[in-house]
């Protein structure tokens, strides 16, 4: 991919994030009976190996939530969180006063992966339609533990990485509190090849 086309594929990709976050939002409000909204999401290319840095380093106790992309475009989507992030977050979905989660427990976690995986799954049925291409992820797993051990989860049950990942950071709101989520996409080799020809054809067609 030139670098041009690379930018232009980079800003499509950014807007499907924008409408597929959105579009998750929207789910979650009706899953908290309450209005929570997300601000402009930011997208870029950033390599795999610094992954661990962006979090803070490979020993910051994260919360990784996981989903495993099967189909056309497979891959991995995961949303790591530090710890105390997930638990402002815990508390921002929950309804509860900042402050009030001081653990993950079982109702904590549960929160947690719904909301990773509607943001996962909103996030891929756009690419999916926007590409014309099926793809379908697993349930979520939720992960409490130290950065470095969350991305050997993602090295241990990839194919073959793509050299670059897609971030996308997000700011949740409701009621006035906000909190940011990153949110990564996580190709297997080929898969954003596969998903930039397929875009380029629809385009073309």
């Amino acid at each position: 991919m030139d670098e041009e086309y690379a930018k232009h594929f980079q800003t499509v990709l950014a807007n499907m994030a924008n409408i597929g976050i959105r579009n998750a939002a929207r789910g979650m409000s009706a899953m908290v009976g309450e209005d929570l909204t997300v601000t402009m999401p930011t997208v870029k290319a950033v390599p795999f190996y610094e992954i661990p840095t962006l979090l803070g380093g490979p020993e910051t106790e994260a919360v990784g939530i996981y989903l495993r992309v099967e189909g056309a475009i497979p891959g991995q989507i995961m949303m790591v969180i530090p710890y105390p992030k997930a638990l402002e977050l815990a508390d921002l979905t929950m309804g509860e006063p900042p402050g009030t989660t001081k653990h993950l427990g079982p109702m904590e976690r549960s929160a947690l992966a719904e909301l990773g995986n509607l943001t996962g799954s909103f996030f891929l049925n756009a690419i999916a339609d926007k590409a014309g291409l099926a793809a379908r992820p697993s349930p979520p797993a939720v992960i409490v533990d130290m950065v470095g051990a969350i991305m050997d989860v993602i090295l241990a049950t990839a194919d073959v990485l793509s050299e670059e990942v897609l971030m996308v950071q997000a700011k949740f709101l409701r009621n006035g509190r906000e909190t940011q989520a990153d949110f990564w996409l996580i190709p297997d080799h080929h898969t954003i090849e596969t998903i930039a020809k397929q875009i380029e054809a629809k385009n073309a067609g």
